[in-house]
C-alpha cells in the first residue's frame, strides 16, 4: 500500500475509534475508578514475605522538607532560547522542552537487557507485572538522535495513567485485555505495535528472539504521531508533574536517614542503587551487574528516586495485577544520600502524582533524572534504604522464580 494511503487510512481509523469510544467514556471511567480502588475482598493468596534484616523502618520522627539551601527569593532566570524541562528541571532547548514527551514501554526481563535508548529518559517508571517481572516505562523529551529505542513491549493499564501525568504520548507493542478499553478512551494518545500502521513505526532485529526484538526510533515515532494526528504541544494549562529546585541549587533533606544503598524488593531482577557522593548520582544495578544502555555502553544513573507503595489486587487467576493509581499511599523520597518518608496521591486519574512530606507540603526535587519504583504495599518489607555498611550485592537468582517469570513473559 502506498505511504499516503496508509496515512489516510490510519487517521480515519484513529478518528473513528476516538469518536465511538468517547460516548462510553463516562461509564468506563466510573468502572475503572471502582476497579482501581481497594476492594473489601480477601487479600491475594500470595505469601507476605518476612521483613529482611536489611530493611529500614520509616523513622518515627516527623521530618520535613526544607527549602533548597541559600535559594534566592527572586524568580529563576532561564537562559534565552531555553526552557526548564518538565521531566528533569534542567535547562533544555525550547524546541525540546516545549514538545510533549513520549513514554516508551520497555521489556525488562533477562532476555531483553540491555535496553537501547533508555539513557535518554528524564523519568523512568518501574512496576511489576504478572509473574514477578518488572517492566520499564522510559519517558523522553529528547530522543531526536535515537535510531533504536526498546525493546518495546505490551501495555498494562496502570502505566497509561502514570504516562498521562506527564501529558506523554504512550507507545507500546500490544496490550493486556484490561488495558484495551482504557487505550480506546479519548483522553489517551497512544501508538501501538499492533495497529495497521505498525510497519511505519516499529521494526524487528535479528539479534534477539521475539518478542524481545521489537524497536522503534525517532523517525518511526514521528511517523506514528503524524498518522494518528496527535498534537505535540502540551495540553493548555499543563504545569508539570514535579516541583524542582533552581538549576545549580540543591535540596538537602532533613533527618538522619542515610540512603547510600537503595534495594527495591522486586524478586526477579533484584535491583539496587548505589549513591556516589562525588557526582550526587545513584547508579543502577540489576541481575547482579550494572544496568547499562546498549547504545552508549554506560551505566544508568538518576538524581532522584521515588518509591511508591501501592495497594493492589489480582484481576484474575492468570495473575494480571490491578495496581491502584489513585488510591493515596505512602512512599520514600531519596536524593543526595538521604531519604524521607512521603505520602502520594493523584488529584485526578489523568493528572500527575503528587508527593508530600509529613507536614503536608509538596516535596521539591533536585534537578536531574528521576526513577519511580512502584512497589506492591504487601511487599514493602523487601525494600531497604540504608547506608553502605554490610551491603552484599546479589550473586545469583532464584531459578524457580526466574522460570515462573519467564514462562509468564509471553504477552505482547
Amino acid at each position: 500500500m502506498p505511504l499516503a494511503s496508509a496515512d489516510e487510512n490510519g487517521r480515519r481509523r484513529a478518528v473513528l475509534k476516538k469518536r465511538m469510544t468517547a460516548l462510553l467514556f463516562a461509564v468506563l471511567l466510573a468502572l475503572l475508578l471502582a476497579g482501581c480502588r481497594r476492594k473489601e475482598e480477601p487479600q491475594p493468596s500470595l505469601p507476605t514475605p518476612e521483613p529482611t534484616a536489611e530493611a529500614t523502618a520509616v523513622p518515627t520522627e516527623e521530618p520535613r522538607i526544607v527549602e533548597p539551601q541559600e535559594i534566592e527569593s527572586e524568580e529563576e532566570i532561564i537562559p534565552e532560547g531555553m526552557v526548564k524541562s518538565y521531566l528533569t528541571g534542567e535547562y533544555v532547548k525550547k524546541e525540546i522542552g516545549s514538545r510533549r514527551p513520549v513514554a516508551f514501554m520497555m521489556s525488562n526481563s533477562r532476555d531483553a537487557v540491555p535496553q537501547s535508548g533508555i539513557a535518554n529518559a528524564g523519568v523512568i517508571y518501574e512496576a511489576p507485572v504478572e509473574g514477578g517481572i518488572t517492566r520499564l516505562m522510559a519517558i523522553m523529551e529528547d530522543y531526536d538522535q535515537l535510531e533504536k529505542i526498546g525493546s518495546m513491549r505490551s501495555c498494562r493499564d496502570y502505566f497509561i495513567f502514570y504516562a498521562a501525568g506527564f501529558d506523554a504520548i504512550y507507545t507500546h507493542y500490544g496490550q493486556s485485555a484490561y488495558a484495551l478499553p482504557i487505550l480506546e478512551l479519548p483522553q489517551v494518545d497512544n501508538i501501538s505495535g499492533l495497529a495497521d500502521y505498525t510497519d511505519y513505526v516499529f521494526y524487528r532485529t535479528k539479534d534477539r528472539k521475539s518478542p524481545h526484538n521489537a524497536y522503534t526510533s525517532f523517525e518511526g515515532i514521528q511517523k506514528g504521531i503524524e498518522i494518528c494526528g496527535y498534537s505535540q504541544e502540551y495540553e493548555e494549562g499543563y504545569e508539570g508533574a514535579y516541583t524542582f529546585a533552581k538549576v545549580g541549587e540543591t535540596v538537602e533533606l532533613p533527618g538522619n536517614w542515610k540512603a547510600q544503598i537503595v534495594k527495591i524488593g522486586y524478586e526477579y531482577n533484584q535491583p539496587w542503587f548505589e549513591y556516589h557522593q562525588e557526582d550526587g548520582l545513584y547508579y543502577r544495578y540489576q541481575y547482579a551487574e550494572p544496568q547499562i544502555d546498549e547504545e552508549t555502553g554506560e551505566q544508568l544513573t538518576c538524581r532522584n528516586i521515588l518509591i511508591q507503595f501501592s495497594s493492589w489486587r489480582f484481576y484474575d487467576k492468570n495473575g494480571y495485577l490491578n495496581i491502584d493509581v489513585d488510591e493515596p499511599g505512602e512512599g520514600i523520597y531519596i536524593t543526595n544520600g538521604q531519604a524521607i518518608p512521603v505520602t502520594w496521591k493523584k488529584h485526578t486519574p489523568w493528572g500527575p502524582t503528587y508527593y508530600y512530606d509529613s507536614n503536608g507540603n509538596e516535596i521539591t526535587l533536585n534537578t536531574g533524572k528521576t526513577w519511580v519504583c512502584i512497589v506492591q504495599d504487601t511487599y514493602r518489607e523487601q525494600t531497604a534504604v540504608t547506608d553502605s555498611d554490610g551491603f552484599t550485592p546479589p550473586m545469583g537468582q532464584n531459578q524457580i522464580a526466574i522460570s515462573a517469570a519467564e514462562a509468564a513473559d509471553t504477552e505482547y
